[in-house]
């Protein structure tokens, strides 16, 4: 079958993912190493690393790339005063960085950073090519600059004489600068988005770069600085530095070996099947990317996805409001899968999402402690009871909600699958608590006590039965999520065998086996929390 990849990408991290059998690449956006990750941060992270493991599971080679974009001023300043060198700054954060991927259970493949020489030196040809070619020219710049952004701005592109990106203060600048030649490329990009009509996902975010940017015309990009000194010099004009978005940018493909000795992995994984970014710097990857792709001749990506922002009730998370949310305060006392099922639930496809304490506390108290939990320890405590933990498989009499059942489940199967195929990661967990609700509906429906009193013995197996075999696709669909879980559902019922943990097995009439013996005593998946306390705890973790 012929290769398929995906790029997602983070402000500042990079994630690429692969395949082989049928090749998938995904990267996210490099992260900016100026301070400590947060929650945003890691959705883009996770979401990355649920892409990789569903795409595994449909039987992918994937490759995953992560890695941080150390160059640019802010983080020369930072590490001043800091009373470090940029160096020791990046090294730092690159340590933070792959430790709490760690700590996510990240499945990265590659980690890169903007910093090591297999990065820089390529930078460096790159540029040279550009200039060489006329894609880059030397003049003189004068406009607004956001040193958070890394970004220049013309006046009318301000909001209120601030940075229309971040809201933040700019400043006039004028200096010697090379630029790259846009508008030489606005047409062929333009013809390129109408052939490819998803290639920016959601439509509007490729609404806003064509009315934005594209219909009132490219204007040439700077992409060289001299009022600082950490990053990468032009060759033949040392005093200038490569502009961050250049350098950044070119990353998903000199992690491949582009221009490099060995280009193996370039020609296997690129054109890249998905990068994802967020939304606030999708002008780079949708705008520039392709640009700098089409002057180089290689081709684009497949589709870039700009997801949401997480907001706090009173607006972006800050500091100085004292309402950032850090993963390691969540995983530490809620779980890993907890914090993840939160995370992908809660964000729409290329929408923004809301945390609260009480919305996170109510998803794990209803959404995996009453729905899921309590499914799976029903279930192991009535097949211990009534059938001395065995899993009875030879069905010879049905009960009159068992196609009913098989029916709804199959379907549901279905949604899931196109949705995790098209990134709707959201609804597909959505489709997968339907299928938890409806199978404890059918405990309700056939009342296996009412069974077992009246020794309907043949009906209370198959009950049995179609409540272990829906825990299993249950567990097999939720695996790229929360994989412990799943891995724990799974031993619960004592499934072992290594064709009834994948995903088609789900489809192709596979089912538990005769006489699959569930362990003694089913254990909690998740315990109730208390509301209150909880609450205070993580509002209290926010103020720090």
């Amino acid at each position: 079958m012929c290769p398929f990849e995906i790029t997602i990408n983070l402000k500042g991290m990079r994630y690429i993912i692969m395949e082989e059998r049928r090749k998938f690449y995904i990267t996210t956006p490099i992260y900016y190493p100026s301070g400590k990750f947060h929650i945003g941060t890691a959705y883009t992270t996770t979401l990355a690393d649920t892409i990789k493991r569903y795409k595994e599971l449909r039987g992918y080679d994937v490759r995953l790339l992560t890695g941080l974009d150390e160059h640019g001023q802010k983080i020369e300043e930072v590490a001043k005063k800091e009373g470090k060198t940029p160096q020791e700054h990046v090294d730092k954060m690159a340590d933070d960085a792959k430790k709490l991927w760690a700590k996510m259970d990240i499945k990265y493949d590659d980690f890169i950073r903007t910093t090591e020489e297999r990065h820089s030196k390529i930078v460096e040809e790159i540029f040279d090519r550009l200039m060489e070619q006329g894609d880059i020219y030397k003049g003189e710049y004068e406009g607004w600059y956001c040193m958070p952004c890394e970004t220049y701005f013309t006046e009318t592109q301000l909001k209120d004489g601030k940075c229309p990106e971040c809201g933040r203060e700019v400043k006039k600048m004028k200096e010697e600068s090379y630029f790259f030649n846009m508008k030489k490329y606005t047409e062929r990009l333009i013809k390129f988005y109408n052939e490819n009509p998803e290639f920016i996902q959601p439509e509007s975010r490729k609404n806003e770069l064509f009315n934005n940017f594209l219909k009132p015309g490219l204007e040439d990009l700077c992409v060289t600085r001299t009022t600082f000194d950490w990053g990468i010099k032009v060759r033949k004009d040392p005093k200038h530095i490569i502009y961050v978005w250049l350098d950044a940018l070119t990353n998903y493909i000199t992690a491949l070996g582009y221009l490099s000795d060995d280009d193996t992995l370039l020609k296997k994984y690129w054109p890249a099947d998905l990068q994802i970014v967020g939304k606030d710097i999708i002008r780079f990857h949708g705008i520039y990317w392709p640009i700098f792709l089409m002057a180089l001749d290689l081709p684009l990506p497949k589709k870039i996805y700009a997801h949401g922002f997480i907001m706090m009730k009173d607006g972006k998370m800050s500091k100085s409001k004292g309402n950032v949310v850090y993963p390691e305060m969540l995983i530490d006392r809620y779980g890993l899968d907890a914090f993840k099922y939160f995370l992908l639930r809660e964000f729409t496809f290329g929408q923004d999402a809301v945390f609260s304490p009480e919305g996170f506390i109510e998803r794990f108290n209803f959404d995996l402690c009453n729905d899921l939990g309590n499914l799976l320890n029903r279930t192991i405590g009535m097949i211990n009871k009534y059938f001395e933990g065995t899993i009875q498989t030879n069905l010879k009499v049905k009960t009159e909600f068992d196609d009913e059942l098989e029916r709804f489940t199959t379907e549901k199967i279905q949604a899931v699958e196109q949705c995790m195929d098209n990134y709707h990661i959201s609804n597909a967990l959505e489709n997968i608590w339907s299928i938890i609700s409806r199978t404890n509906k059918y405990i309700d429906e056939t009342a296996p006590w009412v069974l077992a009193k009246n020794e309907e013995k043949d009906k209370l197996a198959s009950v049995m039965y179609h409540l272990s075999e829906n825990l299993r696709k249950i567990a097999i669909m939720i695996m790229p999520i929360m994989n412990n879980t799943a891995k724990e559902i799974l031993r619960q019922l004592g499934i072992n065998e290594k064709e009834l943990h994948e995903w088609e097995s789900i489809k192709n009439g596979l089912r538990i086996k005769d006489g699959t013996k569930v362990i003694e005593k089913g254990e909690p998946l998740f315990m109730r929390l208390d509301m209150e306390e909880e609450i205070s705890y993580i509002k209290e973790k926010m103020k720090k």
